[in-house]
């Protein structure tokens, strides 16, 4: 093929114009092909303005002209995703409500929402106006396509004075349209306006935030992703991608390479396409192209086949893994369509070459129909991930999202799960660098899950395969997504058909499951997954797996380690003190420890408790009050707090890890409910929106060790596993068992354990431990430490507190509800009267890259120097900005961004164990780093983080928030 000219291809970006570069440039296929994507410069525009309709007289013909007056409007600054956003976002930006997330502002700058639903607020009860002028550089002879992607509500579309579309047409938060605006567009100025209806989830095909925290009052109405114009010659290029076909055994992959190529001419048009295949780390590419003669305002798919293009069949490719498995290559794929040597469009994108596949397995009385096994290049795995959640008024942020992803690979996680909160590409791309695991699907309790289908209309149907096909087009490429399904409900038949069919006309390659609990459809088969519980549950019902409720065939609340549970959790989160001082009010603080009762605004909108009311800590609460005695202050119910939300999110995965071997009822993976929120959060979180790691964090963290031992509430007995890339030799695993006093009640030591890759080994050990007692006997608290070496060196240690008053759940008042009433709990009453311990800290800090842009690492070793066998229990340590000598700056000194190796460790008398820490040194804001430790029964440590320090307690041990 001839060198090609570059033309003119547009981005409509909200606030800039993006132009690729100008024709004179001078590019081969190959080297236009593997360049960046679009290869943009810009040039300046005015911008999104929007404004309530309230406050606009005029309708869309005067309000799209060009240079119409805005004076007043709100200018809107595009997120990262390149989208203006939602309406209370438009407010926001232009200072309608500081610090929007404190307390509870939001309420008193924008009102309250208590249920989904329709929009009942004003401003937002009417529509809103979106527009921009921009100037394409468009001239005569070129044709323009405009894309909207999606809309949170629905909207009237209009060029330069002209209806588009309207909102019968423009309605989906992710179905997108293409429109032929070539004869509305000319030189120079052009706009574009966009009237946006109120967001209505219980009637559209949107979103909504569930009962996930508080809803906001514009229920996201607005635009989440951007408009795109695309201009071009004659022919158009378009939906460009890869059709995978991997031998089982990944010695080879065929690519099939599809673009379609619109004839906008209204004669038969003849053009060249090409395509260029990348390998990872820049090898040899792959170029191949043909001729096709398009009908007149005809649309044709312009394949690349294997068979007749013999260099797509790709022999040992570079095979995509998630990053506890193996490497994350990326191939690249470019297309160009161009006519007469002068390029028309052009494409860039990337792919992974991966295969996807999953099965039911152990058919048991649980689960009749098997558990849902996922297997990823032909390897199975114990998917083990949380339901993720964007920010609350859908502000898309790079630097957050890999923040986010850096925490979710020092979880040890696989990924995440996203209830019909389908993110923007760059999500997707970060996603699939980083190896992590993506588990997409449609909503529960809304639109998306109809309750009778008599009720839905063609248009309904037409919505549903709209969006499913530009879902499938967003997410195909993408190696880290790797299925897609409903929520709470199958889908109706018709819903099923239009999107299965959709997603086949896409090439979306990925299993597709029928429902979130354990649900059925003709097509599609059993789930083999569940849901449940929401609300505090104790450590050891996870390891529950004989009880279910046989009159619920869907397996609700039934959430022991069996099968795949889609969302599961043991309720509310206690952030960090730090974290809650962030966004909690004094008032709200007080009532925090005060008043369980209390309808906490970062929880959610429900009062009350129990059933499906989760706006209150009352559960949790009254489980701490059981479990481990009252508290007296903030600062001790939040200590108890990290104490019982670390035990518990450790069991729920450890768990599902422990009974994965369990050939008959086997766990095959869980989702904790929730990983996230769009806010700070009370209410089902692992991290909290100001990067905050509390207890519930560590918890989790510990038990997704790569290497890993775990004490089974079940048998009392030790299982050891592999969670890395390559297999393990030469393991040793030790339990001791101790009592309150220090006194070791028994030692034990494993050898010689080996583990391949995944590999789970049980009945590795039984620690001797002593005996069960029920009240009103006195109860026992000791402790159970495990420890893993590999080569002398330790590799994971693990301390449990376990007490002889076991808890003991009714199963009869508990199944098929979202918590577990109890008719005995754990009595760890005596960890109160643990004697007091003292540690000592050394620290030392040096340049290192690390995850998320970290460039400072620091090395914390923490020892008990204890004269007396006392156990330092709980020990947390920070990275806070310091004082020139050494103390803790004040007022707000946490860096909660920071990122740990392990936390919220226990240590006997003499022993050590050294942390490590990774942050960026900008977010020390020119202070200098000191290092704090706190512990359950020790006095606070403050040693700066640069030299070394330590000895005793800094100050005496407290005895502010200790019990009565």
């Amino acid at each position: 093929m001839a060198r090609i000219a570059a033309a003119a291809a547009l981005i409509l970006v909200p606030g800039v114009l993006s132009v690729a570069a100008p024709a004179s440039a001078q590019v081969t296929p190959e080297q236009h092909t593997t360049a960046k994507p679009h290869g943009l410069s810009t040039i300046g525009l005015a911008g999104w303005q929007v404004l309530t309709t309230a406050s606009v007289k005029d309708g869309g013909a005067k309000v799209s002209t060009p240079g119409y007056p805005t004076a007043g409007w709100l200018p809107v600054k595009p997120d990262d995703a390149g989208a203006p956003g939602t309406e209370i976002n438009a407010l926001v930006q232009n200072g309608k409500c500081p610090d929007v997330f404190y307390s509870d502002n939001m309420r008193k700058c924008f009102g309250y929402v208590d249920k989904v639903g329709p929009v009942v607020t004003k401003p937002f009860s009417d529509p809103w106006w979106y527009r921009t002028d921009f100037d394409p550089s468009f001239t005569k002879g070129k044709n323009g396509q405009l894309t909207i992607p999606g809309i949170v509500g629905e909207g009237d579309v209009w060029v330069n004075g002209t209806l588009v579309a309207g909102k019968d047409v423009v309605s989906g938060a992710f179905a997108g349209h293409t429109f032929d605006v070539t004869k509305l567009l000319k030189p120079g100025k052009n706009s574009l306006a966009i009237k946006v209806y109120p967001n209505d989830p219980l009637k559209m095909y949107t979103l909504d935030q569930v009962d996930w925290g508080q809803i906001p009052p514009d229920n996201n109405t607005g635009l989440q992703y951007p408009p795109t114009l695309q201009l071009s010659d004659a022919l158009t290029g378009g939906n460009a991608h890869v059709v995978q076909d991997n031998a089982a055994d990944l010695s080879t992959s065929s690519l099939t390479v599809k673009v379609d190529v619109t004839n906008n001419a209204a004669t038969a048009q003849t053009g060249d396409v090409a395509a260029t295949v990348t390998p990872p780390g820049g090898g040899a590419p792959v170029v191949v192209e043909q001729r096709v003669t398009v009908p007149a305002h005809a649309k044709q798919t312009v394949s690349f086949t294997p068979a007749k293009f013999g260099q797509l069949k790709i022999r040992r490719p570079q095979v995509w893994w998630p990053y506890s498995m193996g490497a994350q290559p990326l191939y690249t794929l470019g297309t160009a369509v161009s006519q007469g040597g002068v390029l028309s469009t052009s494409s860039s994108d990337t792919f992974g070459i991966r295969t996807v596949t999953s099965k039911l397995v152990g058919k048991s009385t649980p689960l009749p129909d098997g558990a849902r096994q996922f297997a990823v290049n032909g390897k199975d795995f114990v998917f083990r991930g949380g339901g993720f959640a964007p920010d609350l008024f859908l502000r898309y942020d790079k630097a957050d999202t890999a923040h986010q992803l850096a925490l979710i690979k020092n979880l040890g996680l696989s990924g995440v799960r996203l209830e019909g909160h389908d993110m923007p590409q760059d999500f997707y791309d970060q996603a699939d660098r980083a190896g992590l695991l993506v588990i997409g699907g449609f909503l529960c309790c809304d639109a998306w899950q109809p309750e009778d289908a008599s009720k839905l209309t063609d248009r309904d149907y037409t919505i549903m395969h709209d969006s499913a096909y530009s879902i499938g087009q967003r997410e195909r490429s993408h190696p880290s997504v790797f299925n897609y399904g409903w929520s709470d409900n199958e889908p109706v038949a018709r819903q099923e058909s239009e999107t299965l069919k959709a997603f086949k006309e896409a090439d979306f390659q990925v299993p597709v499951i029928a429902s979130a609990e354990y649900k059925s459809t003709p097509t599609l088969g059993s789930s083999g997954e569940k849901e449940g519980p929401y609300d505090w549950v104790p450590p050891s019902y996870w390891y529950d797996t004989s009880h279910f409720d046989k009159t619920d065939s869907s397996r609700t609340n039934a959430g022991g380690s069996w099968g795949f549970a889609s969302e599961q959790s043991a309720g509310h989160t206690v952030p960090t003190l730090d974290s809650i001082k962030r966004f909690l009010s004094p008032a709200e603080q007080a009532k925090l420890w005060q008043d369980p009762a209390y309808n906490q605004y970062h929880a959610n909108f429900e009062p009350d408790h129990g059933g499906y009311a989760f706006g209150t800590l009352y559960t949790l609460d009254n489980s701490i009050t059981h479990r481990y005695g009252a508290w007296n202050s903030l600062e001790s119910y939040v200590e108890s707090a990290q104490l019982a939300n670390y035990e518990n999110t450790r069991s729920q995965f450890e768990s599902f890890l422990a009974h994965s071997t369990d050939k008959n009822n086997p766990s095959t993976g869980v989702v904790y409910w929730q990983l996230n929120k769009g806010w700070p959060t009370l209410l089902w979180s692992l991290y909290n929106d100001d990067g905050d790691q509390a207890g519930a964090f560590f918890g989790a963290k510990k038990a997704n060790k790569p290497l890993h031992a775990i004490y089974g509430y079940d048998t009392g007995q030790v299982t050891v596993d592999n969670l890395g890339a390559t297999a393990q030799s030469g393991l040793s695993v030790q339990a001791k068992v101790y009592d309150t006093a220090g006194k070791v009640l028994d030692d034990q030591t494993a050898k010689n354990v080996s583990l391949g890759s995944q590999g789970v080994q049980t009945g590795v050990l039984k620690p001797k431990v002593p005996s069960e007692t029920k009240a009103p006997a006195k109860a026992q608290v000791y402790f159970v430490e495990l420890q893993v070496s590999q080569g002398g060196k330790v590799v994971d240690r693990n301390v449990y507190w376990m007490s002889t008053q076991k808890d003991v759940v009714d199963w009869g008042k508990t199944l098929g509800q979202p918590q577990a009433t109890l008719s005995q709990y754990s009595d760890f009453t005596a960890l109160q009267d643990l004697p007091k311990s003292q540690v000592g800290v050394t620290a030392s800090t040096k340049a290192a890259p690390g995850p998320d842009g970290a460039d400072t690492a620091t090395t914390v070793t923490v020892t008990n120097t204890s004269k007396t066998p006392a156990v330092g229990f709980f020990l947390r340590a920070d990275v806070r900005r310091g004082t020139p000598d050494g103390h803790e700056a004040a007022g707000d000194n946490q860096l909660a961004a920071a990122t740990w190796d392990d936390n919220d460790i226990t240590l006997w008398p003499g022993q050590s164990q050294t942390l490590t820490v990774s942050y960026k040194a900008a977010d020390l804001h020119g202070a200098p780093a000191v290092i704090s430790v706190d512990g359950f029964n020790t006095g606070s440590v403050v040693v700066p983080a640069g030299g070394r320090g330590g000895g005793h307690a800094a100050v005496p041990p407290k005895v502010e928030g200790t019990r009565e």
